[in-house]
């Protein structure tokens, strides 16, 4: 069963995700902008009912105030005196200072409690709201494409694409954002059989769909090799052997094509605008992006299995991994 996607229908579900990710965006901006405007707000009419308050109730609380304050000073003078030679050091000039900080509390009692408020609303309300922050744009891709998706899973084993000239990742541009990467493995038939469908399916999804031709840069990495890229830094890697899906045939990293030439870094946006619908579609079939990780890897994705990582597979180093 072959399954092909209309243009028309490419360009609507296009410019659908691109409109969805950008409100996603703005809505988080928003979130944060009235959070920050009902703090001003509250923070004025708490203010304003301060000044308001009845007489009696001032009364009541100037008499807590007042207790408060009595209680204070009776620790003061406890302090005082058991520090004995700090009070000889310090002298009347020391002690009469700090009665006059004592004393300025005391006048200014309701602005020091009117600004205990406005610093705790910003936190009251950020605690309120957190649960409300929108995270539109970064959902999976709608059900109905994730139907379309399936129907492909479900259908015809799809064939690798021919392997890219070895002058390819020669370049100075692969060789700055990807070092050593002319001796990594391409051979599609070292991954694992669902993980290469998976993969082979978010390639013609990304390119009939979204329009980007992809190239596989590495895909099953032995042992040895997890090793050398470790030693390298955490910049090229901060998995040893074992510790990363590559070693099981369950990870691959992966980059676009655009007029023949590989395009890797992020930082060119018509790269990164198809790193981000490449993880979408990722995701869609169930695989784990590096994009949302913390130390972000956009061309990385990988299925996990539970148990698989921390011990060598059944195969020798270097081996055929089990399809």
């Amino acid at each position: 069963m072959h399954c092909s996607f209309s243009v028309e229908s490419c360009k609507n579900n296009e410019t659908k995700i691109t409109r969805e990710c950008s409100n996603g965006q703005i809505s988080m901006y928003e979130n944060y902008l009235v959070i920050f405007a009902a703090s001003v707000l509250l923070a004025l009419v708490l203010l304003a009912g301060l000044l308001l308050l009845s007489a009696g109730l001032r009364a009541r609380f100037a008499r807590v105030f007042s207790d408060v304050r009595l209680k204070l000073q009776q620790r003061r003078a406890a302090s005082m005196t058991s520090l004995g030679d700090l009070q000889s050091t310090v002298g009347e000039g020391g002690r009469s200072w700090i009665q006059k900080q004592f004393d300025a509390l005391a006048r200014n009692k309701w602005l020091l409690l009117a600004t205990l408020c406005v610093l705790a609303t910003p936190l009251i309300l950020v605690a309120i709201l957190s649960n409300q922050i929108s995270t539109e744009g970064y959902e999976d891709i709608p059900a109905e494409e994730n139907a379309v998706i399936a129907q492909l899973l479900r259908g015809e084993q799809l064939v690798p694409p021919p392997p890219l000239p070895p002058e390819a990742f020669l370049t100075q541009e692969v060789e700055m954002v990807r070092p050593m990467l002319v001796s990594a493995s391409r051979d599609w038939m070292l991954l694992d059989g669902e993980f290469r469908q998976r993969l082979l399916v978010a390639f013609r999804v990304m390119e009939e769909k979204h329009g980007y031709k992809m190239a596989l840069l590495e895909g099953y990495r032995s042992p040895s090799r997890q090793n050398t890229l470790a030693a390298l830094g955490p910049q090229v890697s901060n998995a040893r052997a074992f510790q990363s899906y590559h070693q099981f045939g369950l990870a691959a990293d992966c980059a676009f094509l655009r007029n023949g030439k590989l395009v890797i870094s992020e930082r060119d946006p018509w790269a990164m605008r198809g790193y981000e619908l490449y993880g979408e579609v990722a995701e869609s079939l169930g695989l784990v992006w590096g994009g949302r990780w913390k130390m972000m890897d956009f061309g990385h994705i990988e299925l996990r299995r539970k148990g698989a990582l921390g011990k060598p597979p059944a195969t020798a180093d270097g081996a055929e991994p089990a399809k």
